[in-house]
């Protein structure tokens, strides 16, 4: 039982894990859930931890198929500039292993931004706070245990 796990079921949250075989040599965490559990890459959401400028952490949500836009990111969080955390802060800070942050029940809760496209699903697939574990959970579901918010925080994509 991961913290995020343990949380969801002291509030009785409708949710399911899916859990599939890590691959020790898997770097793209969220493409490696997708292929395994055979999902929808749009309907699997990664958890990055950025640092803002001024000095503050702050977790972005959003598909593993798209990237992160720093600057509607900084902006949608009230800095002038984000970038990735360093990872050891990453871990130190939510008390998860890179690969298995959850947006869930951090050691230390951060500001959360989810991609507004969650609003679009009935569901969505995060971490449950291991590599090879995820938690479906209803995107209002999620906005309410993170006390967070929808943006507009992707890239688009230009080919």
């Amino acid at each position: 039982m991961t913290p995020a796990i343990i949380l969801l079921n002291q509030h009785t949250v409708t949710f399911a894990l899916h859990e599939y075989a890590h691959q020790a040599g898997s770097k793209d965490y969220g493409l490696e859930a997708v292929a395994a559990l055979k999902l929808n890459a749009n309907q699997v959401f990664k958890t990055l931890v950025c640092e803002l400028t001024p000095m503050a952490l702050a977790v972005a949500v959003l598909p593993v198929s798209s990237q992160l836009n720093f600057k509607t990111f900084a902006q949608a969080a009230g800095g002038k500039k984000a970038r990735l955390a360093d990872p050891k802060q990453a871990e130190a800070t939510t008390g998860y292993i890179l690969g298995g942050i959850s947006p869930l029940a951090q050691k230390k809760p951060l500001r959360t931004f989810i991609d507004q496209t969650a609003a679009d699903h009935s569901t969505i697939f995060i971490s449950a706070g291991r590599r090879g574990l995820e938690i479906e959970i209803a995107p209002k579901d999620l906005l309410a245990l993170t006390r967070g918010q929808f943006a507009s925080i992707q890239s688009l994509k230009s080919d």
